[in-house]
């Protein structure tokens, strides 16, 4: 112990039954093996590990089951045997809900994995070391289970001066430090000193109340380094607490919204350097903890080493549970912990005690009173805040107010509870308010992420329109310049002739020529159905016209020959003058009048159609002539 060590007060703080001496009386023991291991995902706080075994799976002792994701720890197998289930199973939270666990059935042998190696620190670098924590999945063993390697790191980002070994355990009927510094303090003292070496820090303080001489006297034989100090605080809760613990220690106050690193300060529980020694030393996970048994239904309470994944009723069998007399279960103290819904839930990483009550030892809260304002919470608030006034503000539902009012600097500790003359219960209040303002924090996160993303998507969806507008205004510049171009090079052929009709007006003729003979023909056939004297009159005026395009199709044709006259004769493969469009045209009307012909007089047609095919063959024939004429009367 380090004499004369300036104390301070934090501000507040009370004096509740300690009831440690019950589970004091004997050494550690360690707790059978259970047939079944119920491993959860999430054994601290951050995000739960995601499982890297399957079902059916055999598993060994200390094997990684589950990595960790984010802010998180990984987790092992406690024992060999065989992974049975993964899937929801009981919990021990306050809100008495299932989650993701691994359920391993053990086989007896508690068979170590072939990988797990102890080591020497002193033959391992730094980064190395950090390495052998990180992989441990070692969280805070104190309650509130931060993994320990994320704090190690965000400690070596600041210049660390104390490293403060949290060994007060304030909170009543909790004495697994106690022990674990009674029994352990060798262990505690190399892990810590490893704590040191990766931070940097200069000196170490040793806290513990002055209601454990015993861990005290321990924890002075154990400590021999000239920098690390034994000091020992009055018994006060909460001195455990980060930030009062800090204030005691240094005089110093951790600022709101900031973490005790920013200061130069770092602390770990007695529990999590026990811990880092087994990674480190031993090369052993976290699969087990010490965790104190206690309260009157109970027969023989006392501190258990058991394996992570121990069910509690089996935990609570082994110190003889008087079902009768058992009213609830707490876990962790009877200050901040909370009552167990399920027996059947298993201990984690986290769980420092089990508190098996009866009625008469923690009776049931009586009624809330309205508050009064006697300011009784007020002067035990650790934090030094005003609890009626956010009591006031929680029931209103005032999140503004509650946050101006530093809330989240309560450390849920239950002071302002316990002397709350009106038996409010002020902590379950603060706690909902909490919870609400984290839910809407995430509400609006999500909702600027959404923002954001739609913004993202107009500003693509603008460049893409852009993009585009560009590609059309480009193309519809290079089409302008191409028909600027055609007209250019129209503008320099020589004209055509006056005297002869233009190409359009030819192609025109022959439309008006062929459809006016096929209305001749659909005509004809009305006409062999249905013998009238109004069909054979329209008959005659198609037949007519028929004749009329035909002479205007003959004469425009007619007019273009001399145009033919100055250009080289065409000739075909062997050698004879090449038809013309006409006479081509004309052929192939030809063969399709002789078609048409043979088709109906194999068909035993009417007289009258014959006629009419008879007709128009006839007429296909003096086309064809006039057509193959005039490329002659051309070249004479």
């Amino acid at each position: 112990m380090t004499a004369n060590w300036p104390l301070h007060r934090f501000h507040g703080g009370i004096h509740p039954p300690e009831n440690k001496t019950q589970s004091t009386s004997g050494p550690i023991r360690q707790a059978p093996l259970p047939t079944l291991l119920v491993v959860p995902l999430l054994q601290h706080i951050g995000q739960p590990a995601e499982p890297c075994v399957s079902e059916g799976e055999r598993v060994y002792k200390g094997q990684l089951i589950a990595l960790p994701a984010g802010l998180g720890a990984a987790v092992h197998a406690p024992s060999s045997g065989i992974v049975q289930r993964i899937g929801a199973a009981p919990y021990p939270h306050a809100s008495g809900q299932t989650f993701t666990a691994i359920e391993i059935a053990t086989d007896g042998k508690d068979e170590w994995h072939p990988d797990i190696q102890p080591a020497d620190p002193a033959s391992l670098d730094d980064e190395q070391l950090l390495q052998r924590i990180r992989q441990a999945g070692i969280s805070g063993m104190g309650g509130a289970g931060f993994p320990t390697a994320t704090k190690l790191h965000s400690g070596q980002q600041s210049s660390i001066d104390t490293l403060i070994i949290n060994g007060t355990e304030c909170e009543p009927y909790i004495t697994a430090d106690d022990m674990l510094m009674r029994e352990r303090a060798a262990a505690i003292v190399a892990g810590s000193a490893i704590l040191q070496r990766l931070l940097q820090a200069r000196q170490v303080v040793v806290a513990i109340e002055d209601n454990k001489p015993e861990a005290v006297a321990a924890m002075q034989n154990a400590v021999q380094q000239s920098n690390w100090h034994v000091v020992v605080v009055p018994t006060l809760y909460p001195s455990g607490g980060e930030r009062q613990l800090i204030k005691i220690i240094t005089g110093l106050e951790v600022p709101s919204g900031r973490l005790p690193a920013h200061i130069g300060i770092v602390c770990q529980n007695v529990g999590t350097a026990a811990a880092v020694h087994d990674a480190v030393y031993l090369g052993q996970p976290l699969i087990s903890r010490v965790t104190t048994l206690t309260g009157a239904a109970l027969q023989q309470p006392m501190n258990v080493e058991c394996l992570i994944g121990t069910p509690v009723n089996e935990l609570l069998e082994l110190a003889g549970l008087e079902r009768k007399q058992l009213n609830r279960v707490i876990v962790g103290g009877p200050m901040m912990g909370f009552s167990l819904a399920d027996l059947n839930a298993p201990a984690i990483k986290t769980t420092n005690c089990l508190i098996a009550s009866t009625e008469q030892e923690m009776p049931a809260p009586e009624p809330a009173l309205p508050c009064i304002r006697c300011g009784e919470c007020e002067l035990v608030c650790p934090a030094g805040l005003l609890p009626q006034q956010l009591l006031f503000y929680a029931q209103g539902g005032d999140h503004e107010q509650l946050q101006a009012n530093n809330l989240f600097d309560c450390i849920e500790c239950g002071a302002c509870s316990y002397v709350c003359s009106s038996k409010i219960p002020l902590v379950q209040y603060y706690r909902s308010a909490k919870a609400d303002i984290r839910e809407q924090q995430q509400k609006q996160a999500k909702a600027e992420h959404a923002r954001q993303r739609f913004e993202f998507r107009q500003e693509r969806l603008r460049l893409e329109e852009e993009r585009k507008a560009a590609e059309r205004q480009a193309r519809a510049e290079r089409m302008a310049k191409a028909k600027a171009a055609r007209e250019q090079a129209a503008a320099a052929k020589p004209a055509p002739a006056a005297d002869g009709p233009s190409a359009d007006a030819l192609k025109k003729l022959k439309i008006e020529a062929s459809m006016a003979r096929v209305a001749l023909g659909k005509a004809e056939k009305q006409l062999a159905q249905h013998d009238t004297p109004e069909l054979h009159a329209q008959v005659e005026q198609l037949r007519a016209a028929a004749a009329r395009a035909q002479q205007a199709l003959a004469d425009a044709e007619a007019k273009t020959a001399p145009a033919t006259v100055a250009a080289p004769e065409k000739t075909d493969k062997t050698g004879k003058p090449a038809l013309s469009e006409a006479a081509k045209k004309a052929k192939i009307e030809l063969a399709m009048a002789k078609a048409a012909l043979k088709k109906a007089e194999r068909a035993e047609a009417p007289e009258e159609e014959l006629g009419a095919l008879r007709e128009a063959l006839a007429n296909a024939e003096q086309a064809l002539s006039t057509a193959e004429a005039g490329p002659a009367m051309a070249s004479e």
